[in-house]
């Protein structure tokens, strides 16, 4: 999926994994969040990604030319989920829209998980 910006020299076209990887990459920089999951459908296991992995744990969703993501997380054992899910979401949104200058409808956060840091 792609997502298209016109403008009076042409067209510009994002691809969704572009957005992925800026999108982790933003994530994990946030307080409370380990990092990204991927989740086996098959058995139900959730596995820590990598850095180099970090857009196999969310879904990028093109509609009307708005962006809805859906991330995978693991976070921090101890750590208000709510405040970290709000803090993801507003980091995330900003400097989303900031890159591609698309608009971000909606994020969506899938707690997978949670790690106990020393």
């Amino acid at each position: 999926m792609k997502c298209r910006i016109n403008n009076k020299l042409g067209t510009i076209l994002i691809d969704s994994d572009v957005i992925a990887k800026y999108a982790g990459s933003v994530a994990i920089e946030c307080f409370g969040i380990v990092g990204m999951a991927a989740v086996n459908m098959k058995d139900g296991l959730v596995k820590l990604l990598l850095r180099d992995n970090l857009s196999h744990g969310i879904n990028v969703t093109v509609n009307d030319n708005k962006l809805t993501l859906d991330f995978h997380v693991i976070m921090v054992y101890g750590v208000s989920i709510c405040a970290v899910s709000d803090n993801l979401i507003s980091n995330v949104k900003y400097k989303v829209e900031q890159f591609t200058g698309v608009d971000v409808e909606k994020i969506n956060i899938f707690v997978e998980g949670v790690r106990v840091i020393d």
